[in-house]
């Protein structure tokens, strides 16, 4: 197995545990701060792929601007 091999393997169970945790997770907040680590890991996992400009994007676009809106809205509806 060679380097790249394990560490895809890593990634795609970090994304796989990252994401069953945000589907489960009865707080909201957990909920998105799972979802973050799953877009870091999929940003993560297209730079290994070779697309360093889609795993800019999935950071900036996704990780960053949507999440943070996400979080915003669950913090201002203040659901219990």
């Amino acid at each position: 197995m060679t380097i790249y091999a394990a560490i895809f393997y890593v990634l795609a169970g970090v994304i796989l545990l990252s994401t069953g945790l945000a589907i489960t997770r009865r707080n909201l907040v957990h909920s998105i701060v799972y979802l973050v680590i799953s877009f870091f890991g999929s940003a993560m996992l297209y730079y290994l792929f070779g697309a360093p400009l889609l795993a800019a994007l999935e950071i900036i676009i996704y990780a960053g601007a949507i999440m943070v809106l996400f979080l915003f809205i669950i913090m201002m509806l203040r659901v219990e």
